[in-house]
């Protein structure tokens, strides 16, 4: 594989428990001998001696947009334009285009405007020519008209998919490089939202996860059948549906326990709904956890439930799949691409409270469904989603068409 040139990673918060595939996918890269340096507009989510030494080691050598302060952010401002006044003056405008000239929206693209001088000036400096995003498109779009530079960007769904043309996708996928999604329903719906002209470089990179962490462990044995659901705790997640499902089980008598792992604005409510249902006994919110945490959480857990309404690819059902923990999920999005039905885990109608239910009692009442469904589980995650096979992909790809 021939080597690239340098590329700019520009993120929206780096490292950060939600987004540990991030951290997996540039050290990945750069073990694979892509030179990458990372920019990301945000801190990292905990203080600095709680993050991991890996974590550490990242955020020592990120650049920090809002960490540089507004003055020496002011100064960039003046640097780019007096370098280059018609393109500093034709992003703000098309910053202020993309505002659609609303009053509400326009300190926004103001700030991305901002942050994207910012970037481009670290970019500058550091003489990196094309930059690659997660989570920071619109930014990624103002920088590539401001510097004369090129951008590619992953789009993870479902959210992207909500308000496209607010989200401005086509101007996006038009003005890249090119573009991944992580699953083909994803790929299906950016080329919804775009030309036919550019459905070429529109491409599937899949995620995936370190098979030889997250392993089978022996269960430990107890009495009480424990039910686990990762991710923040927010609406999509569907958080209520699993907790009312979980309610229907524990009034007729199962003995279950439910634990949440997780942070969000739904835990005040999600607690309200659990103390209405006289559910404190059953359900743990455990809060967010990192991975060597919730590694000694698994070995209890006896199924891992997701009741989202809407997803891209979950990451830590692909966890959980790895670690023959058998998986239920709702039938949404690129859910089934990853699971099939029967096959790999049970798959279940969104807002379906009943039938989730079910799904839950057959998983309770069926031992060999469970050893079945969890082993073949991490079949499909060595054969589709391990990280180092899904990477090495995505290095092959940069190096064919970022050549130094």
């Amino acid at each position: 594989m021939k080597p690239t040139a340098p590329i700019a990673y520009v993120l929206s918060q780096f490292p950060t428990v939600s987004h540990t595939f991030l951290l997996r996918e540039v050290r990945e890269l750069r073990a694979m001998g892509v030179d990458l340096r990372v920019s990301s507009i945000r801190s990292p989510d905990r203080a600095l001696p709680q993050l991991t030494g890996e974590e550490r080691e990242e955020a020592d050598g990120a650049f920090y947009v809002k960490e540089a302060g507004g003055v020496r952010i002011l100064m960039w401002l003046a640097e780019e334009f007096s370098r280059s006044t018609a393109r500093f003056l034709g992003g703000l405008l098309y910053a202020i285009s993309l505002s659609r000239g609303t009053p509400e929206r326009l300190p926004n693209y103001l700030f991305y405007f901002a942050e994207a001088v910012a970037i481009g000036h670290w970019m500058r400096v550091n003489r990196l020519t094309h930059l690659h995003t997660h989570f920071a498109s619109t930014v990624a779009l103002l920088i590539a008209k401001i510097f004369p530079v090129t951008y590619s960007m992953t789009i993870h769904g479902s959210d992207e998919f909500i308000d496209p043309y607010g989200f401005h996708l086509p101007q996006k996928i038009r003005a890249a490089r090119f573009v991944f999604g992580i699953s083909q329903y994803g790929r299906s719906q950016l080329m919804r939202f775009s030309d036919p002209s550019d459905w070429s470089k529109i491409l599937v990179t899949r995620l995936g996860i370190d098979s030889a962490i997250f392993s089978p462990q022996a269960r430990a044995s107890h009495a009480i059948f424990e039910v686990i659901c990762v991710g923040r705790l927010v609406p999509v997640k569907g958080y209520p549906i699993l907790i009312e499902a979980c309610a229907k089980l524990v009034k007729a008598g199962r003995a279950l326990l439910l634990r949440i792992v997780g942070d969000g604005p739904d835990r005040p409510n999600l607690q309200r709904r659990v103390d209405e249902l006289n559910l404190s006994s059953s359900v743990i919110f455990h809060g967010a956890l990192d991975r060597a945490r919730l590694l000694q959480i698994y070995p209890t857990i006896d199924l891992f439930a997701l009741a989202s309404f809407a997803e891209g690819v979950p990451v830590v059902l692909m966890e959980a799949m790895a670690m023959e923990i058998p998986c239920i999920a709702t039938r949404v999005t690129g859910v089934p691409e990853l699971v099939r039905n029967e096959i790999d885990g049970l798959l279940v109608t969104p807002s379906g409270v009943d039938e989730l239910a079910e799904a839950i009692a057959r998983m309770m009442d069926d031992t060999d469904l469970r050893e079945r469904l969890g082993k073949a589980g991490r079949q499909r995650i060595l054969e589709n989603y391990d990280i180092h096979t899904n990477i090495q992909a995505l290095a092959q790809y940069f190096a064919e068409h970022l050549g130094s």
